[in-house]
């Protein structure tokens, strides 16, 4: 019994560097950055009140306040600017500019804490006051965001470090941080897998063929997916086993690198056949800082225990 909770507490606390860290605050750092500059042009259309967009920011809050009256949203932001005798195109236009700032902070390390929290904060605000907009992608840079924001920052790496800050020297902390993020992916791939294996779209290509010719995402031109449609059931198959084998098959160290590669290669291939940049790119920063660092484990060791005498004692 002793030794099964040594086990667990070594599993959950083991003694890392915090090259993950750094990998997830530069990788979100870069997410947040596209995002407003893909949004540049679009973002007061997108978030007026006045029907001006697609879809009015008045219809998407009142929605989410059916659901919940205190989830974060741009509406709070606005009206707080405009019992400032701020304008609602200024206060927005100031929101982008506060989000853009926060991700360029992020990506040099420069009061890294604040541009966490506040790049959760207003990301936040803005999926939820465009909810019916929104798609994975922005669920998962709140989720990599949110992370990094509690995470023990900064790392050696951020500017906070080079203008004397700290760093955290206990190694299990940054340890535990890692692992509950590793463990949260294999949660979202194992079911995201076993939702797809309960249908017969993924076991016969139709789901993926769907996808592929279904506008805005038919990148491919239909009569060279055409060509390959009979290997469209394979792949459908190959991807929910790569899913819900997942949680199984990145923690066996002979298959750990197979699998993590197949997950970076599969995402790959969703941005270049259906111009899901952003999503994709959220999704290998997250596996580059969760697993990136084990799926290089000799190599990450060694760097590590030139860089902190004390994590190569730890580690022996």
């Amino acid at each position: 019994m002793v030794r099964r909770l040594q086990r667990l507490n070594e599993f959950l606390l083991p003694a890392v560097s915090d090259t993950w860290l750094t990998l997830l605050r530069v990788g979100l750092a870069v997410e947040v950055i596209l995002y407003c500059v893909s949004l540049r042009r679009d973002w007061l259309e997108l978030f007026q009140s006045n029907g001006k967009g697609v879809i009015s920011r008045d219809l998407s809050e009142a929605v989410l306040s059916a659901q919940s009256p205190l989830v974060p949203r741009l509406g709070w932001l606005v009206q707080i600017g405009g019992e400032a005798g701020v304008s609602e195109d200024t206060a927005l236009t100031t929101i982008w500019l506060l989000l853009l700032c926060a991700g360029c902070f992020l990506l040099i390390g420069f009061f890294s804490r604040s541009a966490a929290v506040t790049a959760w904060f207003l990301y936040l605000c803005a999926i939820k006051s465009g909810n019916l907009m929104t798609y994975g992608m922005d669920n998962f840079t709140i989720i990599g965001l949110f992370y990094l924001m509690l995470a023990p920052l900064p790392d050696r790496y951020a500017l906070d470090y080079r203008r004397g800050k700290r760093l955290y020297k206990n190694q299990h902390l940054l340890g535990l941080f890692q692992r509950v993020l590793q463990l949260h992916l294999c949660l979202i791939y194992f079911f995201s897998g076993l939702a797809k294996s309960i249908g017969l779209g993924w076991w016969n290509g139709t789901s993926i063929w769907r996808s592929l010719t279904s506008p805005p995402y038919n990148i491919i031109p239909l009569h060279v997916l055409a060509i390959f449609a009979p290997l469209l059931p394979l792949l459908g198959i190959g991807i929910c086993v790569l899913e819900i084998g997942f949680p199984v098959f990145i923690w066996m160290k002979r298959t750990r690198r197979m699998w993590f590669l197949a997950i970076l290669i599969m995402h790959i291939g969703i941005a270049f056949t259906m111009g899901l940049y952003l999503f994709s790119l959220i999704m290998i920063v997250l596996n580059v800082a969760a697993f990136g660092p084990e799926v290089m484990s000799l190599r990450e060791r060694s760097v590590a225990e030139r860089a902190d005498p004390e994590l190569a004692v730890s580690a022996h």
